[in-house]
């Protein structure tokens, strides 16, 4: 396992905000649940290969495949992003493709922004 190195802040005006301001309750409550459902390692990497590919929708044996995972392990997960909002369903025909939402990304993306 690979352990970031975290440097030194030298200046603390380069640490003055997280985000737009502080969060309310019910913001924080929602922010916890998605990374709650982003912190398990299989879903970083379904999001991480559906990122690679452009952010385009992607079936359930495509991601099968890329991952040498089995078929109910990543439909189980894709369920739990879908569920959380991290992903949309996108059905065609007898097939299922899922993307991501790029708006959630950049509202997850904001609230991580310091500085």
């Amino acid at each position: 396992m690979t352990i970031a190195r975290i440097l030194p802040l030298t200046d603390l005006s380069e640490c003055c905000s997280l985000g737009t301001g502080p969060l309310s309750t019910e913001e924080s409550e929602r922010y916890a649940a998605l990374f709650k459902v982003l912190a398990e390692p299989v879903r970083l990497r379904i999001l991480s290969n559906l990122a690679a590919g452009g952010c385009g929708p992607v079936s359930v044996n495509e991601l099968t495949d890329m991952m040498g995972l089995s078929q109910p392990t990543i439909s189980h997960h894709l369920k739990k992003m879908t569920e959380a909002g991290l992903l949309e369903r996108v059905p065609e025909g007898r097939t299922v493709f899922h993307r991501i939402r790029p708006e959630l990304f950049g509202e997850l993306r904001t609230v991580l922004q310091i500085g």
